[in-house]
């Protein structure tokens, strides 16, 4: 079969997006992500060449032929083919820099002869599926011909072929999701019947309690009875310590995001959650996990007089829940957050707790959606911790937007700090002074793609990567037009396989000067948020897993 005309062209595109794809972005790749991605820019750029032919010749526009077209050819191919192997040569130099300031092992190898040839099979398995796409698409056309003029052939054609595909494809990506929820719910949950029995001494689901503790699901199980108990912090402070409330209700309670907070409220005001210093509305990520880091942290600092509560409000990993259960978290966090709100506004000023909202990933998507910021203007609640918010959070889209001029956009700035301050891995929230009435910290990293991938980084770059990089971000990262997009969103899929500090993995370490900011602990020191720093890092429940 004689190959069309520009096909070396088109194929030199493609070898252009295959190159730019080695270049280095937010999360470090291995060389299976790496091939992958490679193989997958390169059948793009070849695609995005051949309809770039075809729109020519539809124009109509003249041809280079004979040598024209042989001299157009190498004035073309040669640079991008030296482009290409300077590229390949420092593939792996690109991922250990990005290694390094991950504190990670360096690359002994990049296995490259392993990753192209990944990407070359990628590259012609997606050939071959145009090809077909290509036939069906003749075939179909070829017909109408019978029937109407070629262009209005062509036209219908198209439309017809697109809507044959999307009717194929249909039901294997549903198996897919259909498939993925109910992993998701079997290893995530253990509910009813298969839950195990009630640990001594656990208040959230035990005889007392107004919820079921076989409801709860792993996630919830997990939360009630991990954590510190009043021994470990008095051992740590060496005063005399509470044991922290915490009061979880699980989705398998009831449909309702509106009982399920009801329920909440109930239980915990019966713990007495309402007579200790500090509580907290949490809510947790997609399938209902609760990072024991976040949470730790405050409860050591405060001798354990903390109050948290949170509602599951979905089974599925974050990424599904953000785009098939939109609003089951955002439900569930205006519920819990307004009953939480109304109750603790109605108790005397002098005889409540100080009251915070916090969220982690989808977490604090939902909890910032649900608090309600005209419902705080005649009495307040004390503060938020919101950590590695989403990109498609409009809040935090609003307040870096607000930033100071100057100011990074990794590490926004806004005024004097007296309302909203930024922490991140080698930034802190400058202490409990200088604030206002109302406290918010946002905790993010600048390596978290979840946070900072921009979906019109298509054909622009992202304000952040037009200014110098963060400590932890590669200054070797180059913006290209889609190549760019597409390394971003493998970042998204690979972020919480970062180090713990790092990506999406948010570290216990990195909450304790946030929430000494928000909370100021009395009797509290410069030298304690060193020792309980040092307590995270030698050992209690610090990891970050977005199950």
């Amino acid at each position: 079969m004689k190959m069309p005309r520009f096909y070396i062209l088109a194929l030199t595109l493609g070898l252009l997006f295959f190159a730019a794809s080695l270049t280095p972005t937010l999360i470090p790749r291995g060389w299976v992500v790496q091939g992958a991605l490679g193989g997958l820019l390169m059948a793009l750029g070849y695609l995005i060449g051949r309809v770039a032919l075809s729109i020519w010749r539809l124009l109509e526009l003249p041809e280079a032929t004979g040598r024209a077209l042989t001299r157009l050819r190498v004035a073309i191919v040669l640079p991008f083919l030296i482009l290409l192997v300077l590229c390949i040569s420092q593939a792996r130099d690109w991922q250990n820099g990005v290694r390094e300031r991950m504190e990670m092992p360096p690359l002994e190898t990049s296995h490259t002869a392993q990753m192209l040839a990944l990407a070359i099979l990628i590259f012609v398995l997606l050939f071959v599926l145009g090809l077909a796409v290509q036939w069906l698409f003749d075939r179909v056309r070829t017909r109408l011909y019978r029937y109407m003029p070629p262009r209005a052939a062509n036209v219908a054609g198209l439309v017809v072929t697109g809507l044959l595909l999307l009717v194929v494809t249909r039901d294997g990506m549903l198996d897919r999701v259909i498939g993925t929820l109910d992993t998701s719910y079997t290893t995530a949950q253990a509910l009813f019947e298969t839950s195990p029995p009630i640990p001594e001494g656990v208040e959230t689901g035990g005889a007392d309690s107004l919820v079921d503790w076989s409801a709860l699901g792993q996630p919830g199980r997990d939360y009630v009875t991990s954590g510190p108990k009043a021994a470990d912090i008095a051992a740590f402070t060496g005063r005399a310590a509470l044991q922290p409330i915490r009061v979880y209700v699980g989705l398998a309670e009831d449909k309702s995001p509106e009982t399920r907070a009801r329920i909440a409220l109930e239980e915990l005001r019966r713990q007495g959650g309402f007579q200790r210093e500090v509580l907290i509305v949490a809510l947790p990520t997609g399938t209902g996990w609760l990072d024991p880091g976040a949470l730790d942290p405050v409860e050591y600092m405060h001798g354990g007089d903390v109050a948290t509560v949170a509602a599951q409000y979905s089974y599925l990993q974050s990424p599904l829940a953000l785009m098939l259960e939109t609003d089951a978290g955002l439900d569930q966090a205006e519920a819990l957050i307004s009953a939480v709100h109304r109750y603790w506004r109605s108790l005397p000023k002098d005889n409540r707790p100080r009251l915070y909202v916090h969220g982690l990933s989808l977490g604090a998507w939902s909890s910032m959606y649900g608090t309600d910021l005209f419902a705080l203007l005649d009495d307040p609640i004390d503060g938020a911790l919101w950590v590695g918010a989403p990109f498609p959070s409009a809040k935090w889209r609003a307040v870096v937007a607000s930033r100071n001029a100057g100011s990074p956009y990794v590490a926004p700035v806004l005024g004097e700090g007296r309302l909203v301050r930024f922490a991140s891995n080698y930034q802190n929230a400058l202490g409990p002074d200088g604030w206002g009435a109302m406290r918010i910290v946002y905790l993010q990293y600048a390596s978290d793609p979840i946070v900072f991938y921009e979906p019109a980084s298509v054909f622009r770059p992202p304000v952040w990567m037009t200014e110098p990089p963060a400590p932890d971000v590669s200054p070797e990262m180059r913006f290209m037009p889609i190549v760019t997009q597409f390394q971003l969103a493998v970042d998204m899929a690979l972020a919480t396989t970062a180090p713990a500090g790092y990506g999406h993995s948010y570290f216990g370490r990195d909450y304790v000067e946030p929430w000494v900011a928000l909370t100021a602990p009395a009797n509290w020191s410069a030298e304690d948020t060193k020792r309980l720093i040092a307590h995270c890092d030698s050992g209690f429940q610090i990891g970050c897993d977005h199950r």
